[in-house]
């Protein structure tokens, strides 16, 4: 019995002992004024089959009715809320009629939604959407909850015919408009998909090496050179100077035509852009000057043998 007793002393002595300083969040709430359009937080503290009840540490409980908690036709008031839910909400009255205050979470959702979207708008931070319907115009997803536009000219970098083929497909997209009082909300995929084929070029052109020897396809000829397409996309400009040594172009056509298949060397890389050589190639294939060798009559013996008076012959002693 003795030791029951010494146990339950412990127990109560190690109990911290409250103070003022325990009270001071719950006191500023309840002296807090809360107005008509405030966001609010609380605690889900009750839930009925129409209704949620949330303590604000307030003189007044808020209630949320459920057409005003979500939005979201597959929303269950009984399954997809639960006792102890930290939740944000928007004043709409301060007295529902019974003393509570009523608050709708459907009315913050959006308004959180809204200004998370601005501020993506402008920091240009990426997302991802899923496309749920092709539209005129464009296709239509949801960010952040809210209904979003994408004009068909943001959708891809090329033409896009046939809108209803994108349906269901999930891209990245940034927001270009996001403008709450209009409800409108328009994303663009077309820049970043810019940047990453940009990127991937970057890493191809960072794989060339000077001097490779490569194939590519004319591509247009300009009165300066030649642009050739190299593998996985990549051009280069071929100057007209490094076409050919054999002469002076006046023109590029002179020699090349749209379509002609090429080979040339790297010569530089600079800036993403390429440098590319034909003439170079020539000069490596040219064959090397051909030695001539010179026929040396050798005379026979007998006409090599002389005597001592030839020798002399001409010299005055």
């Amino acid at each position: 019995m003795a030791d029951e007793v010494m146990t339950t002393v412990n127990e109560e002595t190690v109990q911290p002992a409250e103070s003022m300083a325990d009270y001071e969040k719950e006191l500023a709430n309840s002296m807090r004024t809360i107005n008509v359009g405030d966001l609010v937080e609380g605690d889900v503290s009750g839930v009925s089959e129409t209704e949620v009840t949330v303590d604000l540490s307030y003189y007044a409980e808020g209630i949320i009715r459920m057409n005003d908690y979500s939005g979201d036709p597959s929303f269950s008031i009984q399954t997809d809320v639960q006792i102890g839910d930290h939740i944000t909400a928007v004043v709409l009255r301060l007295d529902d009629g019974n003393g509570n205050i009523l608050l709708s979470k459907r009315n913050a959702d959006a308004v959180i939604a809204w200004q998370q979207l601005q501020q993506m708008c402008k920091d240009q931070t990426a997302a991802e959407i899923q496309i749920l319907e092709a539209v005129k115009g464009g296709v239509v997803g949801y960010l952040n909850g809210i209904r979003a536009f994408v004009p068909a000219s943001r959708l891809s970098l090329s033409y896009v015919e046939d809108l209803s083929t994108w349906v269901g497909k999930t891209i990245p997209v940034r927001v270009i408009t996001a403008e709450q009082e209009g409800n409108k909300l328009v994303l663009s995929s077309r820049e970043i998909l810019q940047e990453q084929r940009d990127a991937e070029k970057a890493e191809r052109i960072s794989n060339l090496t000077i001097g490779m020897v490569t194939e590519g396809t004319v591509q247009s000829l300009q009165a300066y050179g030649a642009f050739v397409s190299l593998a996985d996309g990549i051009d280069g400009l071929v100057h007209i100077s490094q076409i050919t040594g054999t002469k002076r172009l006046r023109h590029p056509k002179e020699m090349l035509s749209v379509g002609d298949k090429v080979k040339v060397k790297v010569l530089s890389v600079k800036d993403g852009k390429i440098s590319l050589s034909m003439k170079a190639l020539e000069e490596s294939a040219a064959p090397a000057e051909e030695v001539r060798e010179e026929k040396v009559e050798i005379p026979k013996a007998e006409e090599l043998t002389t005597n001592l008076g030839d020798l002399l012959k001409g010299f005055k002693f």
